[in-house]
């Protein structure tokens, strides 16, 4: 059942966030936000407005070449759409940099903050949620994400998962119903914004966000520019989910729509056919050595990406390695 939301007054609770686990065998034990992650210093960081997509509908991210996992930007990306009926967010950046998260959005907007949505768990997209809570935001995401919050993967070397800030817990959820059908519709400073859920991609509480006015979608980490494919399968991501997000973000955007990466630079639906072909093209080779009798070394020594690494952005070892692993798991089905 879809859910619309007129936001003039309050709103009524419900559901979300981090906890960042990849279980592909040599996982890390769950971290809070930030613990163990590369980063030259926190305080280095910078949060900056990087695109205007529309008069009320802006872009911001971090600092590039600080962050170890993502060196174009660190942390995710939040949208911020705004005005006089208040600011909805879109993801929430890293614990460490809320309050420079915030001190940005104080620069265009003094409109108090209503509505924070997640497009994914990851604690590079969900870090500040409890923070945006207790500045007022009512947080939306799907059912699955909040299950990962509260219920994380548990970690192959057995330890526990901290407990999530039960402020930053999502408070709506929605289940993913009919792909490519919106489950909420928000109406807010003139903009009509719909949740649209995904099939499991990157991880199997995805959600799209698309502003129907200013013609563009948040479509979070499925789709990466910067690096090789990553399914947190661990958090029921799939390699073969993301042919399915890419095929109904086709049927969703216009030509001319941006569509907004968590990571990397913003793009149009053509972008993402050639990422199509390639993942395509790497799960079919791997079921053949598969088919062959091939073990997992014998495929990543077989370098399947290297039609590939010229033109992709970021490309490491670890990316490559991470990707092949991944889509060896998946077709082996374990």
């Amino acid at each position: 059942m879809k859910h619309q939301v007129l936001v003039s007054g309050g709103l009524a609770a419900m559901a979300v966030i981090p906890a960042i686990v990849w279980a592909l065998g040599q996982a890390p034990a769950p971290q809070r936000p930030g613990q163990g992650r590369s980063f030259a210093q926190w305080d280095k960081i910078q949060i900056a407005v990087t695109a205007k997509l529309a008069p009320n509908l802006y872009i911001r991210q971090g600092s590039p070449d600080l962050d170890t996992n993502h060196p174009d930007a660190a942390g995710g990306r939040v949208a911020v759409l705004f005005g006089p009926e208040g600011i909805m967010m879109v993801d929430s950046q890293d614990e460490e940099l809320h309050e420079k998260v915030l001190q940005t959005i104080r620069t265009f907007s003094s409109a108090p903050i209503r509505i924070l949505v997640n497009s994914h768990i990851h604690s590079d997209h969900t870090g500040g949620d409890p923070f945006f809570a207790k500045q007022g935001a009512l947080i939306f995401s799907r059912e699955e994400l909040r299950d990962e919050m509260l219920h994380p993967a548990r970690p192959i070397n057995g330890t526990s998962a901290p407990a999530p800030d039960p402020a930053g817990v999502p408070v709506v959820t929605y289940p993913l119903g009919t792909p490519g059908v919106p489950a909420v519709t928000i109406h807010l400073d003139g903009e009509v914004v719909d949740f649209i859920p995904v099939p499991g991609s990157h991880t199997g509480g995805d959600t799209v966000i698309r502003f129907a006015h200013a013609d563009a979608i948040y479509i979070g980490d499925f789709y990466r520019n910067f690096g090789y494919p990553f399914a947190d399968q661990a958090n029921g991501g799939s390699i073969r989910g993301m042919i399915t997000a890419i095929d109904m973000i086709a049927k969703t955007a216009g030509p001319d729509t941006t569509l907004i990466t968590g990571h990397g630079t913003l793009v149009r639906k053509a972008d993402l056919l050639p990422y199509r072909v390639m993942i395509v093209d790497i799960l079919a080779k791997t079921k053949k050595l598969i088919d062959q009798g091939k073990s997992l070394d014998d495929i990543l020594a077989a370098n399947l990406t290297a039609p590939y690494d010229a033109t992709t952005k970021g490309d490491t070892p670890q990316s490559k390695s991470r990707f092949i692993t991944e889509v060896y798991i998946e077709v082996k089905d374990k």
